[in-house]
C-alpha cells in the first residue's frame, strides 16, 4: 500500500455548482458522498475496504480564485482513474454526454501512452482535465 493515493482535494469556483457533475462521475466510478460542510464536499470509494481514496472539492479562495484553471501553470495538470475495460470507458463517455459535460477527447486508443491504452478525456465545470483509462495489465 505504501505510496498508493490516500486522498486528493481539488479547488473549484463553486463546490455546490460542481457537485452534480462530481456526483454523476464519481458515482459511476463507485464513490459516494460522505462529508459536506461550509468549505466543500468529500466522496469516499464505497467498495474499498477502508473507503479510500477520498476525493474532495473545496471552494477556491484568494486573489486568483476566479481565474480559470490552466493545467500548464504550476498545480494540477490532470487526474486519471482506472477503468475496468474499454467498454467501461465507453459507458462513462455516454454518461458524460448525458450530463452535458465537456468531453475534451472522446474514447480513443493512445498507443504512445502504452500498449492497449484506451481513454476518454473530459473537464469538470472549472476546466480541470480528468481522464478515465483502461490499460490492460499482463
Amino acid at each position: 500500500m505504501r505510496g498508493f493515493l490516500h486522498h486528493i482535494d481539488l479547488t473549484v469556483t463553486d463546490p455546490w455548482a460542481s457537485a452534480p457533475f462530481y456526483d454523476a462521475v464519481l458515482g459511476f466510478m463507485g464513490y459516494r458522498r460522505w462529508s459536506e460542510d461550509a468549505n466543500g464536499i468529500d466522496w469516499e470509494h464505497a467498495s474499498s475496504k477502508d473507503r479510500l481514496p477520498t476525493i474532495g472539492i473545496f471552494k477556491a479562495r484568494g486573489p486568483n480564485a476566479s481565474r480559470g484553471h490552466d493545467r500548464y501553470t504550476p498545480g494540477l495538470h490532470h487526474m486519471a482513474w482506472i477503468a475496468d475495460s474499454r467498454e467501461d470507458v465507453d459507458r462513462l463517455h455516454k454518461l458524460l454526454i448525458e450530463i452535458d459535460a465537456v468531453v475534451l477527447d472522446p474514447p480513443a486508443s493512445y498507443p504512445e501512452y502504452g500498449k492497449g491504452y484506451y481513454a476518454v478525456m473530459f473537464a469538470d465545470p472549472d476546466g480541470l482535465k480528468l481522464e478515465f483509462v483502461h490499460e490492460p495489465r499482463n
